[in-house]
Protein backbone atom coordinates (compact mmCIF):
# COMPACT_ATOMS: atom_id res chain seq x y z
CA UNK A 1 0.00 0.00 0.00
CA UNK A 2 1.44 3.74 -0.76
CA UNK A 3 1.47 6.66 1.82
CA UNK A 4 0.27 9.88 0.81
CA UNK A 5 2.62 12.48 1.79
CA UNK A 6 1.51 15.97 1.55
CA UNK A 7 4.39 18.99 1.86
CA UNK A 8 2.67 22.04 2.53
CA UNK A 9 4.53 25.65 2.70
CA UNK A 10 2.92 27.66 5.08
CA UNK A 11 3.61 31.03 7.13
CA UNK A 12 3.27 31.86 10.59
CA UNK A 13 0.20 32.91 10.49
CA UNK A 14 -1.49 30.33 8.59
CA UNK A 15 -1.42 31.38 5.20
CA UNK A 16 -0.70 29.05 2.21
CA UNK A 17 -1.53 30.88 -0.96
CA UNK A 18 0.66 32.81 -3.35
CA UNK A 19 4.18 31.01 -1.20
CA UNK A 20 5.94 32.46 -4.57
CA UNK A 21 5.90 35.94 -2.97
CA UNK A 22 6.89 34.91 0.55
CA UNK A 23 9.40 31.80 0.47
CA UNK A 24 11.95 32.35 -1.83
CA UNK A 25 14.42 33.99 -0.11
CA UNK A 26 14.47 31.05 2.96
CA UNK A 27 15.26 28.86 0.60
CA UNK A 28 18.55 26.91 0.78
CA UNK A 29 20.82 23.96 0.66
CA UNK A 30 18.99 22.46 3.65
CA UNK A 31 15.62 23.23 1.75
CA UNK A 32 16.73 21.80 -1.19
CA UNK A 33 18.27 18.80 0.61
CA UNK A 34 15.02 17.81 2.13
CA UNK A 35 12.94 18.51 -0.54
CA UNK A 36 15.16 16.16 -2.55
CA UNK A 37 14.58 13.54 -0.29
CA UNK A 38 10.90 13.65 -0.01
CA UNK A 39 10.70 13.80 -3.54
CA UNK A 40 12.93 10.91 -3.82
CA UNK A 41 10.73 8.59 -2.00
CA UNK A 42 7.89 9.28 -4.39
CA UNK A 43 6.74 7.74 -7.68
CA UNK A 44 3.82 10.12 -8.60
CA UNK A 45 2.50 13.41 -7.50
CA UNK A 46 -1.10 13.70 -6.33
CA UNK A 47 -1.84 17.48 -7.03
CA UNK A 48 -5.30 19.61 -7.47
CA UNK A 49 -6.42 21.41 -10.35
CA UNK A 50 -4.88 24.40 -9.58
CA UNK A 51 -1.60 23.25 -7.99
CA UNK A 52 -1.39 21.39 -11.17
CA UNK A 53 -2.03 24.45 -13.52
CA UNK A 54 0.66 26.30 -11.89
CA UNK A 55 2.61 23.49 -11.95
CA UNK A 56 2.20 22.71 -15.44
CA UNK A 57 2.95 26.68 -16.70
CA UNK A 58 6.56 26.74 -14.92
CA UNK A 59 8.26 23.61 -14.11
CA UNK A 60 7.73 21.92 -17.95
CA UNK A 61 9.92 25.52 -19.27
CA UNK A 62 13.35 24.09 -16.56
CA UNK A 63 15.66 21.35 -16.79
CA UNK A 64 19.04 20.29 -16.06
CA UNK A 65 19.47 19.29 -12.76
CA UNK A 66 18.13 16.27 -10.35
CA UNK A 67 15.23 18.19 -8.67
CA UNK A 68 13.55 19.54 -11.58
CA UNK A 69 14.10 16.93 -14.08
CA UNK A 70 12.33 14.57 -11.42
CA UNK A 71 9.36 16.83 -10.62
CA UNK A 72 8.89 16.39 -14.49
CA UNK A 73 9.42 12.95 -15.39
CA UNK A 74 7.07 11.86 -12.31
CA UNK A 75 3.62 10.68 -13.50
CA UNK A 76 1.17 13.54 -12.02
CA UNK A 77 -2.29 12.17 -10.90
CA UNK A 78 -4.57 15.73 -10.86
CA UNK A 79 -8.24 15.65 -9.10
CA UNK A 80 -10.01 18.32 -10.81
CA UNK A 81 -13.86 18.03 -12.03
CA UNK A 82 -12.97 20.84 -14.96
CA UNK A 83 -9.87 19.91 -16.10
CA UNK A 84 -10.70 18.14 -19.31
CA UNK A 85 -6.70 17.96 -20.88
CA UNK A 86 -3.59 17.21 -19.39
CA UNK A 87 0.15 17.93 -20.64
CA UNK A 88 3.23 17.23 -18.26
CA UNK A 89 2.91 13.47 -18.01
CA UNK A 90 -0.35 14.00 -16.06
CA UNK A 91 -3.59 12.09 -16.10
CA UNK A 92 -6.80 13.62 -14.38
CA UNK A 93 -8.31 11.10 -12.19
CA UNK A 94 -11.39 9.18 -13.16
CA UNK A 95 -14.81 9.25 -11.40
CA UNK A 96 -14.98 10.12 -7.49
CA UNK A 97 -11.74 11.86 -6.99
CA UNK A 98 -11.60 9.99 -2.91
CA UNK A 99 -12.60 6.37 -5.02
CA UNK A 100 -9.55 7.40 -7.39
CA UNK A 101 -7.26 8.40 -4.82
CA UNK A 102 -7.91 5.48 -2.66
CA UNK A 103 -7.53 2.70 -5.27
CA UNK A 104 -3.97 4.37 -6.38
CA UNK A 105 -3.10 4.17 -2.55
CA UNK A 106 -4.16 0.29 -3.08
CA UNK A 107 -1.22 -0.10 -5.79
CA UNK A 108 1.97 -1.58 -5.09
CA UNK A 109 5.12 1.57 -5.75
CA UNK A 110 6.43 4.50 -3.95
CA UNK A 111 4.76 6.87 -1.97
CA UNK A 112 2.35 9.74 -3.56
CA UNK A 113 3.62 13.33 -3.02
CA UNK A 114 1.21 15.88 -2.64
CA UNK A 115 1.63 19.60 -2.97
CA UNK A 116 -0.66 22.35 -2.40
CA UNK A 117 -3.10 22.89 -0.24
CA UNK A 118 -7.28 23.46 -1.11
CA UNK A 119 -10.38 21.75 -1.07
CA UNK A 120 -8.30 18.65 -2.52
CA UNK A 121 -6.27 18.54 0.34
CA UNK A 122 -9.45 19.14 2.65
CA UNK A 123 -11.37 15.94 0.89
CA UNK A 124 -8.19 13.96 1.60
CA UNK A 125 -7.84 14.78 5.29
CA UNK A 126 -11.53 14.21 5.82
CA UNK A 127 -11.34 11.51 4.07
CA UNK A 128 -8.40 10.01 6.28
CA UNK A 129 -6.32 9.18 3.14
CA UNK A 130 -3.09 11.65 3.70
CA UNK A 131 -0.95 9.44 5.79
CA UNK A 132 1.76 12.21 6.82
CA UNK A 133 1.92 16.05 6.97
CA UNK A 134 5.69 18.08 5.92
CA UNK A 135 4.41 21.43 6.84
CA UNK A 136 6.55 23.89 6.11
CA UNK A 137 6.62 26.96 8.42
CA UNK A 138 7.95 30.06 6.85
CA UNK A 139 9.58 32.31 9.51
CA UNK A 140 7.26 35.42 7.71
CA UNK A 141 4.14 36.98 8.43
CA UNK A 142 1.70 37.55 5.37
CA UNK A 143 -0.75 39.38 6.58
CA UNK A 144 -3.98 37.92 4.08
CA UNK A 145 -4.48 35.01 1.77
CA UNK A 146 -6.12 31.70 1.84
CA UNK A 147 -5.68 29.26 5.56
CA UNK A 148 -4.06 26.35 6.30
CA UNK A 149 -6.98 23.80 6.15
CA UNK A 150 -9.51 26.80 7.24
CA UNK A 151 -12.78 25.48 8.51
CA UNK A 152 -12.04 21.84 9.09
CA UNK A 153 -13.96 19.82 12.09
CA UNK A 154 -10.54 19.63 14.60
CA UNK A 155 -8.28 16.99 13.63
CA UNK A 156 -5.72 15.62 15.74
CA UNK A 157 -1.84 15.35 14.49
CA UNK A 158 1.10 13.68 16.10
CA UNK A 159 4.24 15.48 15.68
CA UNK A 160 6.83 13.08 14.90
CA UNK A 161 9.86 15.02 13.88
CA UNK A 162 10.56 18.99 13.98
CA UNK A 163 13.75 20.10 11.58
CA UNK A 164 14.82 23.51 12.11
CA UNK A 165 17.19 25.13 8.89
CA UNK A 166 19.61 28.02 9.46
CA UNK A 167 16.74 29.91 7.47
CA UNK A 168 14.72 29.78 9.84
CA UNK A 169 12.22 27.56 7.98
CA UNK A 170 11.29 24.74 10.38
CA UNK A 171 9.33 21.54 8.86
CA UNK A 172 6.76 19.65 11.49
CA UNK A 173 6.28 16.32 10.04
CA UNK A 174 3.00 15.05 11.25
CA UNK A 175 0.90 12.01 11.00
CA UNK A 176 -3.15 11.77 12.21
CA UNK A 177 -3.37 10.41 15.45
CA UNK A 178 -4.84 7.11 13.42
CA UNK A 179 -1.96 6.37 12.12
CA UNK A 180 1.00 7.07 15.36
Amino acid sequence: MRKIIESTFVTLDGVVSTPERWSAPYWDDEHSAYAAALLRDADALLLGRATYEQFAGSWPKRSGDWYTDTMNALPKHVASGTLTETTWNAEVLPGDTITAVKALKDQDGGHLLKFGTGSFSRSLLENGLVDEYHFWIFPVVAGRGARLLEGLAQTQLVLVEATTFKSGIVVHKAVPQQHS
